[in-house]
């Protein structure tokens, strides 16, 4: 019996089947993109990211859904993303919280901030600043050090917002390298914090950026310094931490946007330029100062970078202040 010979059109079907594979990465995204915030509907990290999400679908050429799965400090939302497949379909964006903040404090998570996530980049990123109440005598960072550490203080109160959020983080930091000791004080988010700290229940608090700029333009309270790299945009005129003396205190909070590890290399190529475009974007960096962010676009290969210092950092703070959430 004769035998065809099968090699020209295997190696057909092979040319045309990888063509047909690349055809297919090619024409990313051909169906709508689900971009997940692990916050509840109506916070700042859900307006940014619908603000990026209508932007980046323009980029596309595909609608960006926003899907808020909120709860566990991000873990839900996170864990969700983390189990989805990785082929640019199911997106996550999320602050330092879910990368860096809940493995130094969680045990048993669903995900792993470096071998589950694949970064996109960074959208924006926010100071978080000491804050004080006005009536109380301290202008500057190095008043509010002389202030606290004067026994006739005895152990001062601070506020953040919440247990193991990245406020608290700031201020254990800020205690360590100053020497200081005083009384933490967690609340159930930034707004019952502020509202505590303007009525002088607390006389400082750490809290972002953000949520500190309408209570400082009307006067509400004073801000010391911020804990950021550098100085806020926002207020030029307050110096950073480390500017102040504690170079250690170098933190802020940032938004970042991420798929399941595993992403095809042209998928997040793609991706990663739509969002850069997106974050050049006169109205979405308009939008983004709106809320407090300073639109700070980094790529993927700098955002993999700061997740994996940070993390050693948050560790750390977090051992050294025994910060847990169980």
């Amino acid at each position: 019996m004769k035998i065809p010979f099968l090699g020209a059109s295997l190696a057909c079907a092979c040319l045309l089947g990888g063509g047909a594979a690349a055809a297919a990465q090619e024409t990313y995204p051909s169906r709508p993109i689900t971009l997940v915030v692990p916050f509840p509907p109506g916070g700042a990290t859900d307006v940014v990211g619908r603000v990026v999400a209508k932007t980046l679908g323009e980029r596309l050429g595909q609608t960006v859904v926003v899907e808020n799965r909120a709860g566990a400090g991000t873990v839900i939302g996170a864990g969700h993303v983390a189990k989805s497949p990785a082929d640019g379909y199911t997106l996550l964006v999320s602050s330092g919280s879910t990368f860096t903040v809940n493995p130094a404090i969680r045990s048993n998570l669903p995900y792993d901030s470096v071998k589950s996530f694949e970064p996109i980049g960074i959208v924006g990123r926010s100071g978080l600043a000491l804050l004080a109440n006005p009536q109380v005598p301290v202008k500057n960072l190095q008043e509010f050090v002389a202030y606290v550490k004067d026994p006739a203080h005895g152990k001062p109160p601070y506020g953040s917002f919440g247990t193991g959020t990245t406020s608290h983080f700031v201020g254990e930091a800020l205690l360590a390298a100053a020497g200081l000791q005083m009384t933490h004080v967690p609340y159930k988010g930034s707004a019952p914090a502020m509202t505590d700290l303007i009525g002088g229940q607390i006389p400082f608090s750490v809290d972002t950026v953000a949520a500190a700029l309408p209570q400082a333009r009307q006067g509400k309270i004073r801000v010391l310094a911020i804990s950021a790299p550098k100085p806020s945009a926002f207020f030029p005129d307050v110096p950073t931490m480390a500017q102040a003396g504690y170079p250690s205190v170098n933190m802020d909070t940032w938004l970042m946007m991420v798929a399941p590890r595993g992403l095809p290399a042209q998928t997040k190529a793609r991706l990663e330029a739509a969002l850069r475009d997106t974050v050049a974007d006169p109205e979405v960096r308009k939008n983004l100062e709106a809320l407090g962010f300073e639109p700070d676009y980094s790529d993927a290969a700098a955002s993999e970078a700061l997740i994996r210092s940070e993390l050693v950092l948050m560790r750390e703070i977090a051992q050294r202040a025994n910060i847990k959430v169980e």
